[in-house]
């Protein structure tokens, strides 16, 4: 299963290293990255594969959300077919 991983906040050092970090603690390839700066926030923008992911969706996404915390940063986790959906209305 495919699916789009956003990232947005304040930009300080790590931020990378920390989301990597983790979908490699869960086996998630990233596919494709996109990021930039807009003026001091961060924005990134992840195309990632669960296909060989240990663990399930729900439990990625709640790994995620605890992250979020810890960084101060919104990260999304969102199923690739719904965030393609969503995109459209």
């Amino acid at each position: 299963m495919k699916a789009i991983l956003t990232v947005i906040g304040n930009d300080k050092p790590g931020i990378v290293y920390k989301v990597s970090e983790l979908l490699f603690k869960f086996n998630i390839n990233i596919l494709d990255f996109s990021q930039t700066i807009m003026d001091d926030k961060f924005v990134a923008i992840l195309n990632v594969d669960l296909k060989e992911s240990n663990d399930s969706f729900e439990n990625v996404n709640k790994a995620i959300g605890k992250l979020s915390k810890e960084i101060g940063l919104d990260l999304r986790l969102q199923n690739e077919e719904l965030f393609d959906k969503m995109a459209r209305i």
